[in-house]
């Protein structure tokens, strides 16, 4: 009952060829009825893992998977995704499956609900999303429901009780990696948390890094440093930035809860004298510039391709093979400086 069976032990009992076998395993070419119907029985017989595969070529059903995210040309923050996506199609395209991408513009949650009502009607089996707008998302995740559609997120976390699985980063955590950083690079004095959103109350993912980074502040009895906010806009956050800065002469450190820290920089380096130590996220082109010249001092890696692939594969495991879906993965927090920059470049 332990044997271990191989594609040549399946293909002697079925008295077949290993390429015959290898053929109805990764369903690549053709073979006759007779040889698929004396594998089937080999696989149904043994304890051998692709006989799911093998069940799964006999079901006509072809499940349909749709991924939601932001739309790259608008923020490249989003652009390994499609990698991620290119990824998976490609080792999956042996199974009866389609993988769907749907795009909404990442600064318009009415876009965003337009897709997913785009979504909705083409009732896929299920829907890896990332729910950018945290109030508009919670009752999407209930249209799908509704309609009986698996729901699984990545990137940003949402609290529902209906979503299966998330692949993400620990944000909360992620905000006191960054924090303990700044304390070990900054001087005595002030220390910004700058977000840049339309909507910082429906951005949940900013909140909960600015929770964990001033967590880490408030457990240091004798902290030596004051933690201020400053919510941007995208569109006007030159003159508010600008005047923040003047309004705050002692600032020692900054860090930027989004993937813009570039933005953030160049505006810095106009009008400061004094060194900041800046921490940022994502290992956009332009923050690996500043990250090389010494301009940023860490940045945070989320891994937005790693992200979606897993979810990708995690339903491909559930539906093809069978198997749970575990309700959250957690992604390692890789900090990233100039020394090991490099290495996470493709």
């Amino acid at each position: 009952m332990n044997k271990k069976y191989t594609i040549k032990d399946i293909a002697q009992l079925a008295g077949v060829s290993k390429g015959t076998v290898d053929r109805v395993l990764h369903k690549r070419g053709k073979v006759s009825q007779k040889a698929l119907d004396s594998i089937n029985a080999v696989l149904s017989e043994i304890d051998y893992e692709p006989n799911l595969i093998a069940r799964n070529l006999k079901n006509n059903k072809i499940y349909t998977i749709c991924v939601v995210l932001p739309d790259p040309a608008y923020d490249s923050y989003w652009l390994p995704c499609i990698k991620g996506i290119e990824e998976a199609i490609k080792e999956f395209k042996a199974f009866n499956l389609t993988i769907e991408t749907h795009y909404f513009d990442p600064e318009s949650s009415k876009t965003f609900l337009d897709v997913n009502e785009i979504v909705v009607d083409r009732a896929p089996d299920a829907v890896l999303l990332a729910p950018l707008f945290y109030k508009e998302a919670l009752g999407i995740v209930e249209k799908y429901i509704k309609k009986e559609i698996l729901v699984n997120t990545f990137n940003n976390q949402v609290e529902s009780n209906e979503i299966r699985n998330f692949v993400g980063q620990d944000l909360h955590r992620s905000g006191r990696v960054a924090a303990k950083l700044m304390a070990s690079i900054s001087q005595k004095g002030q220390i910004a948390i700058i977000h840049i959103a339309e909507k910082f109350k429906n951005a949940i993912h900013m909140q909960e890094k600015e929770k964990g980074f001033r967590s880490y502040f408030v457990e240091k009895e004798d902290s030596i440093y004051e933690i201020i906010s400053l919510k941007l806009k995208r569109t006007n956050y030159e003159a508010k930035l600008t005047d923040f800065l003047t309004e705050n002469p002692k600032l020692s450190g900054v860090f930027i809860t989004t993937s813009k820290a570039y933005q953030i920089v160049e505006i810095i380096n106009e009008a400061v004298n004094d060194k900041i130590s800046i921490i940022g996220y994502d290992l956009l082109e332009k923050n690996i510039t500043l990250l090389n010249n010494g301009k940023i001092d860490f940045l945070i890696n989320q891994n937005p391709k790693q992200q979606i692939y897993l979810g990708i594969s995690f339903l491909v495991d559930h539906f093809i093979f069978g198997k749970e879906l575990r309700n959250t993965t957690f992604l390692p927090i890789d900090i990233v400086n100039s020394e090991n920059a490099s290495y996470y470049m493709e």
